[in-house]
């Protein structure tokens, strides 16, 4: 039997330290706490590498964008506003920051009960089992019935929503409203429903014609509103999986077939608990094909938001 053939690793070639290329250096690891305790100090110690390099990026991207004067469209699922995000949200548009709020029809459901009732989130699997899952009737009459005045004024569902909550004699906590305050602040704000997927299609006073008209409309708003991405703006897919990613793709081709190829040139960043395919190619990877940055931050939404808006307070107020 033959002796098994081994390598000479005496003549193997070897490279010098100093001129190998390097990911990661010294400069760019993270800092302990010290005598500035600052928000501001935290984020010049967090590490200057991989997610943290990117959340400085979009951080950048944002601060830069409104004082551009571009868009920052920001698109939601219904996470993240029952996560307590919608203060937040708030702020940035009061801040001038955020110009265009776009949500799936989960997401206005839980902004109008928080805002009517000051709760939402009910229990899916106990409801489930004796059929009243989704059954609230002020939710779905409420919503329905808005969708129905906003059908017979031509207004969106977003904009439905919003002249709905304003007119509601006793709110609990309407400035916890996204809707509402968006409206309030002349940001467009809309809502792009899915049939048969959110509890209040289930109501009686449904209309399949008052909820395909408003929710349409607000398609053609959200594609009037992304023009302004145009060199240098940003667009944050915040908790969508689904909806949001694939309503944002047809705004963003029908934008570009009526403005000669534009917008190109913004920032895109998806940022929701984990990875999925639509969030990854519809948003982050094919609108900035043609020039821009997309990027993506994983984290629960009750820590990633807060931190995102505290560090664009912090980048408006040092510069």
């Amino acid at each position: 039997m033959s002796t098994p053939r081994e390598v000479d690793l005496s003549k193997v070639r070897t490279i010098p330290v100093a001129g190998r290329p390097n990911k990661v250096s010294a400069g760019e690891f993270a800092t302990p706490p010290a005598g500035d305790r600052s928000f501001g100090a935290f984020l010049r110690a967090l590490p200057d590498v991989l997610k943290a390099a990117d959340f400085r990026r979009v951080v950048d991207a944002i601060v830069h964008a409104q004082r551009g004067k571009r868009a920052v469209v920001v698109m939601l699922g219904g996470h993240v506003v029952k996560t307590g995000i919608g203060p937040l949200l708030v702020e940035l548009m009061q801040r001038g920051v955020i110009t265009a709020i776009a949500m799936n029809g989960s997401a206005a459901i839980h902004d109008y009960e928080i805002a009517r009732f000051g709760a939402t989130s009910e229990d899916v699997a106990a409801g489930l089992r004796d059929g009243t899952f989704g059954m609230a009737e002020e939710t779905g009459r409420g919503l329905n019935d808005a969708f129905t005045r906003g059908h017979a004024a031509g207004w969106g569902m977003g904009e439905s929503v919003a002249r709905a909550l304003a007119a509601e004699p006793a709110l609990a906590h309407p400035e916890l409203s996204v809707i509402l305050q968006a409206q309030r602040l002349d940001v467009g704000v809309t809502v792009h429903a899915a049939l048969g997927a959110e509890i209040i299609h289930q109501h009686p006073a449904a209309s399949g014609a008052a909820i395909g008209e408003t929710s349409h409309r607000d398609f053609r708003r959200l594609a009037a509103s992304i023009e302004g991405l145009h060199d240098g703006g940003v667009v944050l897919n915040c908790g969508s999986a689904v909806i949001m990613p694939e309503v944002f793709l047809k705004a963003l081709t029908v934008a570009r077939n009526l403005n000669d190829g534009r917008p190109t040139g913004f920032v895109t960043c998806d940022i929701d608990m984990q990875r999925h395919y639509r969030p990854r190619v519809n948003v982050v990877q094919r609108p900035t094909m043609g020039g821009g940055a997309g990027y993506e931050l994983t984290g629960h939404h009750e820590l990633m938001l807060p931190l995102l808006t505290w560090a664009i307070v912090e980048a408006l107020g040092s510069g």
